[in-house]
């Protein structure tokens, strides 16, 4: 049986903390940024974590488990 290959285009969005859990970039951040006030713009930068029911997905799509 041949190994698993990861997906790549998940693994640069993705990120896994040292204790297993995923973090992933908010959306809505790319353009029509002026129309956004800034406390909404300032808490668009910030890492969020990724849902349980996700995270097992995208873990096993990461071959990191």
């Amino acid at each position: 049986m041949p190994k698993m290959k990861s997906n790549r285009g998940l693994r640069k969005r993705f990120k896994v903390t040292k204790k297993g859990k995923v973090t992933r970039k908010q959306a809505f951040k790319s353009h029509l940024m002026s129309t956004k006030t800034g406390k909404r713009r300032r808490q668009l930068k910030k890492v969020i974590l990724v849902c349980k029911a996700d995270q097992k997905k995208i873990l096993r799509m990461m071959c990191e488990s």
